[in-house]
């Protein structure tokens, strides 16, 4: 068993907390991880992107050209990351923030989500993130919802404990947003 996924959007959306989450989720399970974040020097606005390689075995690289999944939440990482995803692979789009009109492959499972939308449903327009790893999961199967949970005590700071229930229902609300789309 080998997941591979490119996170990809800008500074302040929380691509490096999912990516540092998933990776936590899949050692608890007793997976190997590599997990290797990018950013760029501006922070809040730069680019971000993560990927994070799950194996059963040895990770050879934490590089990857054709990822088998991608998480796209802005419009430049449509632009710029789209076309590498693995043919048969899957693709979340935020929908929110991607133009449409850019996004069309037949050979992908396309999950389109909008994600800003559904976070500010969902109590805080910063769960955007938690929304998209919530369905991730839920459409591949990398690692259990439970085990994404359990990992936000050890990646958010102490002081955001308190946060941590909102995070949850959140990942539960992509968790359900993946399943009913793929029931469709």
């Amino acid at each position: 068993m080998n997941y591979d996924v490119f996170m990809a959007g800008f500074g302040g959306q929380g691509i490096l907390l999912i990516g540092n989450l998933l990776s936590y989720a899949a050692i608890a399970e007793g997976k190997n991880v590599s997990y290797f974040p990018a950013y760029g020097v501006e922070k809040r606005g730069g680019a971000a992107t993560c990927t994070v390689v799950i194996s059963d075995g040895e990770v050879g690289s934490p590089v990857i050209g054709h990822p088998a999944a991608a998480l796209i939440l802005n419009q430049l990482s449509m632009e710029k990351y789209f076309q590498r995803v693995r043919s048969g692979g899957f693709c979340l789009v935020n929908t929110s923030l991607v133009e449409m009109e850019s996004v069309h492959r037949e050979d992908l499972d396309l999950l389109l989500m909008p994600v800003n939308e559904m976070a500010i449903a969902a109590g805080d327009a910063r769960l955007g993130n938690m929304i998209t790893i919530g369905a991730y999961a839920q459409r591949t199967g990398a690692v259990s919802l439970d085990s994404l949970k359990d990992a936000l005590r050890e990646v958010l700071p102490e002081r955001n404990h308190s946060f941590i229930p909102i995070n949850i229902q959140a990942i539960d609300a992509g968790a359900a947003f993946a399943k009913d789309a793929s029931l469709k």
